[in-house]
């Protein structure tokens, strides 16, 4: 019991930082893709909507870690699966519809 208690919060704890950023919309910088990339700033022609559709994105995968965290509560291996997925092909994934985001917005 103490085990999935934990992984529920290490999953709570590993969305926080995809709410904080998704929380930054109405930024005049433009978010980026896990690092700051200064040269988003020439590239994208609409901040506004660039920016919703970003947070967007990073406040879907804050609920999919909330999700997974609920779901090793009651089934940790499946959890821990989901898990996995999320850190290996879920991180391309993320970075795929990053790249539509961008061409969409360039």
């Amino acid at each position: 019991m103490v085990g999935k208690i934990v992984c529920l919060v290490c999953c709570l704890l590993c969305s926080f930082p995809f709410f904080i950023i998704s929380m930054d919309k109405d930024s005049l910088e433009p978010i980026g893709f896990w690092s700051g990339d200064s040269s988003l700033k020439g590239k994208v022609k609409n901040l506004a909507n660039y920016n919703r559709e970003m947070a967007a994105l990073y406040k879907k995968c804050g609920w999919v870690f909330v999700a997974t965290g609920g779901v090793i509560a009651f089934l940790p291996v499946v959890g821990t699966v989901l898990l996995i997925l999320e850190c290996t092909l879920g991180i391309y994934v993320v970075w795929r519809f990053y790249k539509k985001i961008l061409a969409k917005y360039s």
